[in-house]
């Protein structure tokens, strides 16, 4: 929970719709919810990013698509 840049002897703190808290004296049920949250926000970065990767990988195949498809004669339209 520490951030870097903190000192070693500062407790970790926990900053929550505008309130911030003592980590170390909160229950530990809180403090499993709070872990928990991290895990989901850094899973949701991570698929963030997949989606990027796909979008980006989609965008270069549809690029390709349309080149190969220059030389292709398509049908008539109504067909």
């Amino acid at each position: 929970m520490q951030t870097p840049g903190q000192p070693q002897n500062q407790n970790p703190v926990l900053t929550f719709e505008g309130r911030r808290y003592d980590l170390n004296s909160l229950p530990d049920d809180l403090k499993e919810l709070v872990r928990g949250m991290q895990v989901a926000d850094a899973q949701l970065r991570m698929h963030e990013d997949t989606l990027k990767v796909l979008a980006v990988g989609r965008q270069s195949m549809a690029a390709q698509l349309n080149e190969r498809l220059r030389s292709i004669v398509p049908l008539p339209d109504g067909v």
